[in-house]
């Protein structure tokens, strides 16, 4: 067998919660072209002058109420790093290293890849842990690896794992995670996925198609099978046919936006909208989360509690990640296995 190295990537976290950590952090994530695609000085201008300097402190008094969570520890470096621990027990006995590196601060990718530069592996497998493919996510996070990969004399052979939004372990996880709830106790369930600009989106097509000419509310076809849009729908309708749902049962929608100009329905939105209907109780999928963090754990399950609530709602349930779940690590392990 190959001497294969395994790299699997995560988004990141700040090293702590202290405001100068946050702040680091913000800056290096949002000063990606990946993430806020305008010219680089409208970029730079907006993200160190405005962004940065305003959303810093604010945001450290969130990852400290997320670090509460995690007993003062980052729940996604816990949830990654029991990931990366199971597969290395399943590998131990073959010539496979498990590796694991942030895009965004520790442990960085320069350093995770200097050491696997030093071990000579014959091929290198890089999996970026987002299962559906995003520019500003998994595109980000390969360009990183690549950029630092071309600059080594020798090459290995490299196999990359773009999204697995499909993939069976990762879907069986979800089912599993479902288990503990009774489906017919609430008024109606979410699939909240992270937001992206429209715009995104629409530079995966060729010419002048956009996302809004495609069925991606409806159907994975060769044109839209890297849109975050069409794959997030898709990974929706297998965890629903599994669930046997209907249509009317559910909502795809999207958290964390921006501005307006992102992929709509908003999540919080739905969840306002749902209140004044009159649903009492809600439960929430985040799909494109493999580990529980930030948006997990705090936007859904403490703001969105507050806006539930807020306009007469009572009880919105979070369904948790796939995590460490035995079932999505086999996944993973099924995925490194192909290309052994």
């Amino acid at each position: 067998m190959k001497k294969t190295g395994v790299l699997l990537l995560q988004l990141g976290t700040p090293d702590s919660s202290r405001t100068s950590d946050v702040r680091r952090y913000l800056s290096e994530f949002l000063n990606d072209p990946r993430v806020i695609d305008i010219p680089w000085l409208a970029r730079k201008i907006l993200v160190n002058g405005i962004i940065v300097p305003f959303r810093a402190p604010k945001s450290a008094k969130i990852y400290k109420e997320l670090w509460e969570h995690g007993n003062g520890v980052s729940p996604l470096i816990t949830h990654s790093v029991n990931v990366q621990n199971k597969l290395k027990e399943i590998f131990k006995n073959e010539n496979v290293t498990i590796e694991l590196a942030m895009r965004y601060q520790n442990p960085s990718i320069d350093s995770v890849l200097d050491r696997m530069h030093k071990a000579n592996y014959d091929q290198i497998i890089i999996l970026p842990l987002f299962p559906q493919y995003a520019s500003a996510s998994s595109g980000s996070a390969i360009e990183k690896a690549m950029n630092i990969i071309r600059k080594w004399w020798v090459i290995p052979e490299i196999k990359i794992i773009s999204q697995f939004w499909d993939n069976e372990g990762y879907i069986n996880s979800i089912i599993e995670r479902t288990k503990t709830f009774n489906l017919s106790d609430y008024d109606h369930i979410l699939f909240s996925y992270h937001g992206l600009p429209e715009r995104q989106v629409d530079k995966v097509y060729e010419g002048t198609d956009l996302c809004s000419d495609q069925p991606c509310e409806s159907e994975i076809n060769e044109e839209n099978k890297f849109c975050y849009k069409a794959t997030s729908f898709a990974t929706t309708r297998l965890i629903a046919t599994r669930l046997g749902l209907k249509e009317e049962q559910y909502t795809v929608c999207f958290q964390s936006r921006l501005d307006k100009k992102w992929l709509t329905p908003f999540s919080d939105k739905v969840v306002e909208e749902q209140a004044k209907k009159g649903a009492k109780k809600l439960l929430v999928f985040s799909p494109a989360f493999v580990a529980d963090c930030l948006e997990t754990i705090i936007e859904i399950g403490t703001e969105y509690q507050e806006i539930f609530e807020e306009h007469g709602g009572e009880k919105v349930q979070l369904v948790p990640s796939s995590n460490d779940h035995p079932l999505f690590v086999a996944g993973l392990e099924g995925m490194i296995r192909e290309r052994l």
